[in-house]
């Protein structure tokens, strides 16, 4: 009897800590709007001050796909405004990007929006 009552503990014990795990994973990641009820838009640098982003943690760009977009960058294109030659545009209007531990960078491409404060520099930990 002993040793059927102790399989049961140790299964149960298992699927607790399989359940406990499984919602860390699912809770940890977290969504974002960027510029909050704005959106992605003209003046919106500095938005993630003061927020703490997770690498795995989504960035969600929402704004008129007819007049601006959203395209990842280094840090060289960040500061510069400029796009790189092969670089993946987002031009949905509704683009979710997941952030990469590190440094993310992010601008609109059309000329004289990212020089007008649309971009945003995003540190995941």
């Amino acid at each position: 009897m002993s040793q059927g009552r102790g399989s049961a503990v140790i299964a149960t014990t298992m699927m607790l800590c399989l359940v406990v795990l499984f919602h860390f994973e699912v809770a940890e990641a977290a969504s974002y709007a960027v510029g909050g009820s704005g959106g992605w838009t003209f003046n919106v640098s500095g938005w993630p001050k003061g927020k703490k982003f997770k690498a795995g943690d989504t960035l969600v760009f929402n704004y008129n796909s007819a007049i601006h977009n959203v395209v990842a960058v280094n840090k060289g294109g960040y500061q510069g405004c400029t796009a790189p030659g092969g670089a993946k545009v987002y031009q949905t209007g509704k683009d979710q990007i997941k952030l990469v531990k590190g440094q993310n960078f992010f601008i609109c491409s059309i000329a004289g929006h990212c020089q007008s404060g649309m971009k945003i520099a995003v540190i995941a930990m």
